[in-house]
């Protein structure tokens, strides 16, 4: 059974149920610092990792592939590693869209792979909390409508790490609606004043596939539905209802049957992400479209002179 994150976790402060569990959120925390001084794993191959502290949902993907694009802009040879997770395929689809993807379970094994393969960076999509590899360059996604949701670690609330751990990082990515940004700002120079904090917000490509006079019924199983639906309404899709399922989800036929019975009492069109789509069975596709996304950074000259300043960073 395929599990929803906790509404708790999003709460603006932790309640009751949070404290209960905080002390194992605190072995938690304890037990991640151990492997903090692990011997670490130099290699020649400059390494590129795509975090996040909130779990799920923080736009990892999106900007590991933006950034795969700047370096080959560049004419360097480039790649993606992510560990295999079976329930994942969805990103790993997408990945192998736009590169080369090595998918060994142990991250470490995969890197030792592209350096064989005479790759020059090696792009992380997600693997911040894994220590065995000393990265070049480490970004730590953020979205912004749920920020860092009540503010706990795993299980007491949705984070992987203590918050304050922004101090041994250079560089935030935010994303989501932009609400609360200043805010959020604030937030995070009160934990380190000279993080660098870069900004993008997700752009439709293939809104002319739309029509939109027509009401939609939208679905998604995906780290941060809200993000999914707000984009659509900023871009004036008609939502008359939409339906949440766990991250990365796998759709039954009765999952979609009801959809499909939902969309014909409501006499409207299904709508849903990319990264759903991919799990659909091609036999229950063809009344379901979706938005494809881009990921526009809003300061994109300072990124690209961050990722290829990598040596001085380092």
């Amino acid at each position: 059974m395929q599990l929803k994150k906790p509404e708790f976790w999003d709460y603006k402060k932790p309640n009751l149920i949070s404290w209960l569990l905080f002390p194992i959120s605190k072995l938690v925390e304890v037990y991640s610092s151990f492997f903090l001084n692990k011997k670490k794993n130099n290699f020649k191959i400059k390494t590129i990792c795509i975090g996040n502290i909130y779990i799920g949902g923080t736009g990892k993907t999106s900007l590991a592939i933006t950034i795969d694009e700047i370096l080959k802009k560049n004419k360097f040879r480039t790649c993606f590693i992510k560990k295999f997770y079976s329930n994942q395929d969805d990103e790993q689809k997408i990945l192998q869209q736009n590169g080369r993807v090595f998918l060994e379970k142990k991250r470490f094994d995969s890197l030792k792979i592209a350096e064989n393969e005479k790759y020059q960076y090696a792009i992380f999509d997600d693997g911040l909390q894994d220590h065995s590899i000393d990265y070049d360059f480490k970004l730590v996604c953020f979205n912004t409508i749920n920020w860092i949701g009540n503010g706990m670690v795993i299980p007491a609330g949705p984070l992987r790490e203590n918050i304050k751990n922004l101090k041994q990082y250079n560089y935030v990515f935010l994303n989501g609606n932009l609400e609360n940004l200043d805010f959020i700002k604030k937030e995070i120079f009160s934990l380190n004043p000279k993080i660098q904090i870069m900004i993008g917000e997700y752009i439709p490509t293939n809104l002319n596939e739309f029509n939109f006079n027509e009401n939609y019924l939208a679905f998604s199983g995906i780290g941060n539905h809200e993000t999914f639906i707000a984009m659509l309404k900023s871009n004036k899709f008609k939502i008359v209802k939409h339906i949440e399922y766990p991250d990365h989800y796998k759709y039954s036929k009765d999952d979609i049957k009801e959809l499909l019975n939902i969309s014909k009492k409501l006499n409207c069109k299904i709508i849903t992400t990319e990264k759903d789509f991919l799990r659909l069975e091609e036999e229950n596709i063809n009344e379901i479209k979706f938005v494809k996304t881009k990921l526009k950074i809003v300061d994109e000259k300072k990124l690209i002179k961050a990722i290829l300043n990598i040596n001085e960073i380092h």
